[in-house]
C-alpha cells in the first residue's frame, strides 16, 4: 500500500468498534517464501461528554461530590486533574486500572457566599 512498486497490491480492512477502547489485531499474510505479520492497534474515543455539578453549601463548609471514571480501554491509566475557579479541591493525579470505576473527590469550600 505505501510501495511505488507495480506488484503492490491493496489490503482493504474494515473496522467497525461497537464502543470506545482500544482494539489490537494481527494480520498474518503467507505465501511460499514469506510470512510477513502486520500489527494493528486502533483507538477509539467516546463522543464527548459533557456535564453540569451544582454545588450547594453554607460558606466555609465543605461539599465532596464523587466523580466516577470508567476504564474501559486495555491500560492503567494516570490522569491529571486541572481544577479552575476559586473554591474547588481535588488529587492532582488519579490511578484508574484497566477496566475499573474510580471515584475522583471534587471539593469545593466556599470562602464566602458565591
Amino acid at each position: 500500500l505505501f510501495s511505488d512498486r507495480s506488484d503492490a497490491v491493496e489490503l482493504p480492512v474494515k473496522f467497525v468498534p461497537q464502543r470506545a477502547g482500544c482494539y489490537h489485531c494481527q494480520i498474518i499474510l503467507k505465501s511460499s517464501r514469506d510470512v510477513r505479520v502486520y500489527e494493528i492497534e486502533c483507538v477509539v474515543n467516546a463522543d464527548p461528554a459533557e456535564a453540569q455539578l451544582e454545588f450547594v453549601t453554607p460558606a466555609y463548609q465543605a461539599v465532596i461530590q464523587k466523580i466516577p471514571i470508567n476504564n474501559i480501554s486495555r491500560r492503567d491509566w494516570t490522569l491529571e486533574a486541572i481544577l479552575e475557579g476559586q473554591g474547588f479541591y481535588g488529587p492532582p493525579l488519579i490511578n484508574v486500572r484497566l477496566g475499573e470505576t474510580a471515584l475522583y473527590p471534587l471539593t469545593f469550600k466556599p470562602v464566602a457566599e458565591c
